[in-house]
């Protein structure tokens, strides 16, 4: 059963509940976009322009493609798909088909048990979550992911499945 945050099928707060995939979202790609075009009409600087638009479009295209799926045990980041054709092998409706990890190899797949370590910069406006883990490499692995997905509902479901960070947000 697959449960998104914030939908009517139920927020997915609690463990046990489900599978929970958070929203995409565009904000920083709208931010990205923003200040490219302040680079090109303010600035006039068509470079950093483009090169800001490019950046711009290629989250806007991972928005809608890649998926962080938490399930009771793991998290795991996922290649969009068609309805009926991925993770879930039964032909009941999928948010994504496993991909792999072309730099360390594998899926990518990490328990919540082996983070050492997670963060959000910054919960309030999030544009970057970071985590470290020791599935990959017993000395720990480093993972960056731009906030391409609901920032308030990625900070909620990480310290539900993973525990606070070292600078959570209080309560």
């Amino acid at each position: 059963r697959v449960l998104r945050v914030g939908s009517s099928a139920g927020d997915g707060s609690r463990r046990g509940d489900g599978v929970v995939i958070p929203e995409p979202s565009y904000n920083l790609q709208a931010g990205v976009a923003s200040l490219a075009l302040l680079a090109g009409a303010g600035a006039h600087n068509t470079v950093l322009a483009v090169t800001l638009g490019a950046l711009a479009a290629f989250l806007t295209f991972q928005a809608t493609n890649v998926k962080f799926r938490f399930d009771d045990e793991a998290l795991e980041v996922l290649i969009a798909t068609a309805p009926g054709e991925g993770a879930n092998g039964d032909g009941s409706e999928s948010d994504g088909k496993e991909s792999e990890n072309v730099f360390v190899g594998g899926r990518n797949r990490w328990n919540f048990d082996t983070f050492t370590n997670w963060e959000m910069w910054w919960p309030q406006c999030p544009i970057l979550v970071y985590f470290k883990e020791t599935q990959t490499k017993p000395e720990g692995q480093i993972h960056f992911f731009p906030i391409i997905m609901n920032g308030k509902q990625l900070y909620n479901v990480m310290v539900e499945r993973c525990g606070k960070s070292q600078n959570s947000l209080p309560e």
